[in-house]
């Protein structure tokens, strides 16, 4: 709760963590505190929990919010924690976002209700209700089409903004760049921008964005958070040398769909103790465990030591 009063201070690079899951498929509390608590000594400027790398749509809204208590408590108040707390379900979203306030949040990411595909004024109708209910909780937008089905116009994120005060930032996970421009040039640079596209993290701080909730940062945390001090430094060289140097995890994140293969590489490296990914998903194929160790050797200058955080009883079983 300690930034609550301030998200401006939720800045630079938020790790947007996975959802480990024991072998028979329960949510894996001490492994999921370990990754925090791993996340924090790699230098990570926040946390973030519940988006689509945590595959929030195949748990309940009560494995979500014993997930959320467990980072709440780990974290303390080290650094900011703005968890996903929204589902295609409007009653769902206010019961965790409620939750998630209880718990001590330092803001609340709201994903755009996925599948039904409403309207602009509906998306407008449906932020504004999770702002009036909580006027004291920093409310930001996640924008993820892909996976919705949905984009929340511009002009919809400038009217939320100058209508809430605790309206106070967007997630912006789409490939539309010229989106994010717009977004920025209507909103101001007071508007909190992050982008959730992993290649465009570094271009989106030119534009005035804040900061990056990458997945990749699930594996190369302290590569991400070099990129955005870095940036900060002005040393442009250096932060494009780790923009492209990234390149290989990125592609390997994203073999088979997200966050198979990161958690592939995470039980490869004793973080987590099971890759388990709840259906309609499934653990990387044979086919694309050969594609991802390529891109795994490409990029491996770039992970991050987990020397002190693996799990008990690890034993590599060889990437």
């Amino acid at each position: 709760m300690k930034f609550r009063s301030d998200p401006s201070q939720i800045k630079g690079s938020i790790a947007p963590l996975m959802t480990p899951f024991s072998a028979d498929g329960a949510v894996d509390h001490a492994g999921l505190a370990n990754l925090v608590n791993w996340q924090l000594a790699s230098g990570t400027h926040g946390i973030s929990l519940g988006g689509s790398t945590g595959e929030p749509s195949s748990q309940t809204i009560t494995e979500r919010a014993a997930a959320i208590r467990t980072v709440a408590e780990t974290i303390g108040d080290r650094v900011p924690f703005m968890p996903g707390t929204g589902s295609a379900k409007l009653d769902e979203t206010l019961e965790l976002t409620a939750a998630a306030q209880d718990a001590g949040v330092d803001a609340a990411l709201i994903i755009t209700p996925y599948y039904a595909r409403p309207t602009q004024e509906a998306l407008y109708v449906w932020y504004k209700t999770v702002a009036e209910e909580f006027p004291d909780l920093p409310i930001v937008a996640y924008n993820v089409p892909s996976r919705t089905a949905v984009d929340i116009a511009p002009e919809t994120i400038a009217r939320l903004y100058r209508d809430f005060d605790n309206f106070v930032g967007v997630k912006e996970t789409t490939k539309d760049f010229e989106h994010f421009s717009r977004v920025l040039h209507l909103c101001g640079k007071e508007l909190l921008v992050w982008s959730g596209i992993e290649l465009l993290c570094l271009p989106l701080l030119a534009l005035g964005g804040v900061g990056l909730i990458s997945a990749t940062s699930n594996i190369a945390p302290v590569a991400h958070v070099e990129l955005y001090n870095a940036w900060v430094a002005g040393d442009l060289d250096r932060a494009r040398e780790i923009h492209y140097g990234l390149h290989p995890l990125v592609d390997l994140l994203f073999v088979e769909t997200n966050p198979a293969p990161g958690k592939w590489v995470l039980e490869q490296r004793g973080l987590i103790a099971s890759g388990f990914v709840r259906p309609p998903l499934i653990t990387p194929t044979d086919a694309g465990l050969v594609k991802m160790k390529q891109f795994l050797a490409a990029g491996e200058a770039y992970l991050s030591p987990v020397d002190g955080f693996t799990v008990d009883g690890f034993t590599p079983t060889g990437a």
